[in-house]
């Protein structure tokens, strides 16, 4: 029985159901390259996770997404936009997700970094000093619970702030308060739109020198820079020009394969880049890579065999799956994680917290199930199939 596509035009057509990858769980770290999956949450289904309600979590579930990223030898990106800040997880839910992801991280020995923001606080306009106060508090939280904190863009820095210096000022002051080094992330307009004008400018060059001087006074603090811009030259550009020692984690969910491999892949499209740089690659900090954690794997460990032919075979075809999970409206990407974390045997129901998996029409998601099985991203594919073709006939699609 083949599988069944559901097109925009109303027509299905039909596909060969490819096997399973079969892919290796690592025996060791892996070793080239940094990377973390930034991980979802999982609803309970009997809860009433509909817009505007405080999310209600299948722990159980949420928690053994992370212990299956961690078997693959990845870290985990927690409490990101990815696990729908602002889109649905409420702060409770975030620090409750923050203690318990921790705590899993220790348990498994895996890698756990969580994201710090200022959405503690409904208060809409906020001072720069109430700003800095609530970045303090998650951030001291952090700290507390074992997690590496990743200082994420602020939508009440972004509406308080009136010129750069602004920027400096609230990140200078919460970066000399961490006790640990901290992951900046600077998230593109196509993410949040409420971050337009993010380090003093809409001009991703003139908001970078921004973000370069921020991290130049305080490069002892910080750890590394995650970019979600979706722009490949921009991230090159600055990860050419970081400090020693500072990482840069690709956030780009559409160019990933390039950035990842660097000059070890050269055959991987990819910005011009400066050939004298000491910085050739960048590590990996995507929501993608929780849609394909063990493809993920699977190539960083050819780049650890030396084998950039092999990494680019395995990975090269999932960008074309992760560019439609992350089409626009861009911001509704969590909707194809959590559909392929479904299908995937992850979570028994399709669902998520403030209604999110309504955010997507069915030949979008047709379009996923059809990019995840060329790209070998479907880890139990007849459990796929059987869990696709019943969503089909519950909306009236014969399958």
């Amino acid at each position: 029985m083949g599988l069944t596509l559901f097109g925009a035009d109303g027509v299905t057509t039909t596909a060969d159901l490819n096997a399973a990858p079969g892919h290796a769980k690592p025996t060791g770290p892996l070793q080239s390259r940094v990377a973390y999956a930034a991980a979802h949450v999982v609803p309970v289904t009997w809860g009433d996770n509909t817009p505007g309600q405080p999310a209600q979590i299948d722990w159980d579930a949420t928690l053994d997404f992370r212990r299956s990223v961690y078997s693959w030898g990845l870290g985990v990106a927690d409490a990101m936009d990815t696990a729908q800040r602002n889109m649905g997880l409420d702060a409770a839910a975030t620090r409750e997700l923050i203690t318990r992801s921790a705590e899993v991280a220790r348990e498994e020995g895996g890698s756990v970094v969580v994201g710090v923001n200022t959405d503690n606080t409904d208060a809409g306009g906020l001072s720069l000093d109430e700003v800095t106060a609530a970045y303090l508090e998650q951030l001291h939280f952090t700290e507390e619970q074992g997690a590496g904190p990743v200082l994420m863009a602020s939508r009440h820095l972004a509406r308080a702030a009136e010129s750069a210096e602004d920027y400096r000022r609230v990140y200078g002051a919460v970066l000399q308060a961490a006790t640990t080094p901290v992951v900046l992330h600077w998230l593109g307009t196509a993410f949040d739109p409420q971050l337009a004008g993010y380090f003093g400018s809409t001009d991703w060059r003139a908001a970078s020198e921004v973000l370069l001087q921020i991290i130049g006074e305080n490069a002892d603090k910080v750890a590394g820079v995650k970019m979600s811009l979706l722009d490949a030259a921009s991230e090159v550009s600055v990860r050419e020009r970081l400090p020693e020692g500072v990482r840069m984690f690709t956030g780009d969910d559409f160019n990933y394969v390039g950035l990842i491999g660097g000059a070890d892949v050269p055959e991987a499209p990819q910005p011009q880049r400066d050939p004298a740089s000491p910085r050739q690659h960048s590590d990996a900090l995507l929501g993608a890579f929780a849609a394909l954690t063990p493809v993920a794997s699977a190539a960083i460990q050819a780049l650890d065999a030396d084998d950039p032919a092999r990494y680019l075979e395995i990975l090269a075809p999932t960008e074309a799956l992760s560019r439609q999970v992350f089409a626009a409206p861009t911001f509704y990407y969590k909707t194809g994680v959590a559909f392929l974390s479904w299908l995937n045997g992850h979570q028994s129901a399709f669902q998520m917290v403030g209604g999110l998996h309504s955010a997507r029409s069915l030949p979008h998601l047709s379009r996923i199930v059809e990019l995840a099985n060329a790209a070998h991203a479907l880890e139990q594919p007849e459990l796929a199939q059987e869990r696709w073709h019943g969503m089909l006939r519950m909306n009236g699609v014969s399958a």
